[in-house]
């Protein structure tokens, strides 16, 4: 039976952590507060105009939402942060949006979906923060996330991760998680991250593992938060010809696509497509291998991707990635695409996306020319993190090829951009699906102790992720009871 997280676990923890967190003044903000920022207290927002976006503040839980002004200090809220890239950049006719994850605590909005995963367990006495380390698995950004409300919410953390990621997690993560486990390989290296995990319970009684691939609140945050945000922003930009025609999202640990979820309910004839490596095409071809797109783990199909809502699969070159990496960052390279009509504060923004949004820039580039998209379609996806995130990268680059120079930025704005080809794209049907979904078995049922029978319930029950993604009401409601014990919100 898959269990949802709605009644009251054990009532001794919980009052550890009714106790714990109003010690440390901690108060939890609602998911309704957060994508709805209006809804937070005055107070609150008094406070946080002298608090820094990735301070290490317990109000900064009120700062995970798309609507922080794009500020690293003295910011509020205000609409969803947003980049929309010009044809000029894209080659295509279709409007391509992407929401901007730069401007999260953390730079990134995995800190989102890892509130999803630890709050519901803290409110349901499943997790004692007095006693409990969270374990945070991730091939990145989801680690950090975890590390940062662990931290603000006054817990130890264990962040584990890949040795190939990038030196800026590992330094970041060194000062804020209270162990870094680095286990072998690059992103695609998924289940020695596993490993780790059956070798912590096993000996550490005291671990709770919040892993993001078999977490429903990752996917439930995402429905609920991201869903909405994307869709607020389409009705702001829409015109009565619009088309909302297709949401973009890399598969990862497969929370973010769960906002196609959401988006379907509106607007029903939209392609749902799910992006990964080409170097590692798990989902395309049960593909196999290392790539270099950071933020996105392979080798496996995440318990929590509700495939039945997945349309196509594509699959990205992780050189096209590295290259506008450069392009996008390098003095040379931004330069040249003013000089083809990029508007300059354009232009001068594409640093918000890191090397796995422009694996989904490029994802929405291929399906805008498969399906033959005209101006009337907008095409959403997620600059999930920022290029802050793989300065380090570009050095390694340089280092490799040398200075960026206008002569390669005209190579790889004309192969990358403009010559982006539909290959290495599969439109799914019912037994494709149904052939992906029954991928979960040799990762999940074999390796990882689930039960066929709740395999089968994740594809023939026609009610349970509905029931999954809509679990965040009854988690409001008990996260209001929590604040009233603490007392802390009222006394504000």
């Amino acid at each position: 039976m898959i269990p949802l997280i709605t009644e009251i676990e054990n009532q001794d923890t919980l009052n550890n952590a009714v106790k714990r967190f109003k010690e440390k003044g901690i108060i939890l903000p609602t998911f309704k507060q957060q994508q709805n920022p209006e809804l937070i207290p005055d107070k609150i927002k008094e406070q946080l105009k002298n608090i820094g976006l990735w301070d290490f503040h317990p109000l900064n839980l009120f700062r995970i939402t798309w609507k922080n002004e794009p500020l690293e200090k003295g910011g509020l809220y205000g609409d969803v942060n947003y980049i929309e890239l010009p044809k000029s950049i894209t080659g295509v006719k279709a409007r391509i949006v992407l929401l901007v994850g730069k401007w999260f605590p953390t730079g990134a909005h995995k800190v989102g979906a890892a509130y999803g995963c630890l709050a519901p367990r803290i409110i349901t006495g499943g997790f004692d923060p007095s006693y409990h380390k969270a374990v945070w698995p991730s091939t990145g950004n989801y680690c950090r996330g975890g590390a940062f409300d662990s931290f603000i919410m006054g817990c130890h953390s264990i962040a584990i991760l890949p040795e190939e990621m990038s030196a800026e997690r590992f330094n970041w993560l060194n000062n804020v998680a209270s162990e870094v486990i680095a286990t072998p390989g690059c992103e695609s290296n998924v289940k020695e991250i596993y490993d780790k995990c059956w070798e912590i319970r096993r000996t550490r009684k005291d671990c709770i593992i919040f892993n993001q691939f078999d977490e429903f609140g990752n996917s439930a945050w995402h429905y609920n938060v991201t869903g909405k945000a994307i869709n607020e922003v389409y009705n702001k930009l829409k015109n009565s010809n619009s088309r909302f025609s297709a949401y973009i999202s890399a598969t990862g640990s497969a929370g973010t696509i769960a906002a196609g979820d959401f988006l379907r309910t509106l607007h029903p004839y939209l392609k749902v497509v799910a992006s990964e490596a080409l170097q590692c095409p798990t989902l395309l071809n049960n593909g196999f291998g290392g790539h270099r797109i950071e933020g996105i783990g392979d080798k496996h199909v995440p318990w929590v991707h509700n495939v039945k809502n997945t349309d196509v699969i594509t699959a990205i070159d992780d050189e096209d990635c590295m290259r506008l990496l450069r392009l996008f960052n390098e003095k040379k390279g931004v330069e040249y695409l003013i000089e083809q009509g990029v508007e300059k504060e354009t232009a001068q923004s594409l640093h918000l996306l890191g090397i796995s949004s422009i694996s989904n820039l490029l994802s929405a580039i291929k399906t805008a020319k498969y399906y033959e998209m005209d101006a009337d379609d907008v095409i959403f996806s997620l600059a999930t993190d920022s290029a802050d995130m793989y300065k380090s990268r570009l050095n390694e680059l340089t280092d490799i090829h040398g200075a960026y120079t206008e002569r390669n930025a005209i190579k790889d704005h004309d192969a990358c951009l403009m010559s982006c080809k539909t290959d290495h794209y599969k439109e799914l049907n019912y037994v494709d699906r149904k052939a992906i979904h029954n991928l979960k078995y040799f990762t999940w049922v074999e390796q990882q102790g689930k039960e066929v029978a709740d395999l089968n319930t994740l594809w023939y029950d026609k009610t349970i992720w509905d029931k999954l993604f809509h679990q965040l009401d009854r988690w409001d409601e008990l996260i209001e009871e929590f604040n009233e014990k603490t007392g802390l919100l009222k006394n504000l």
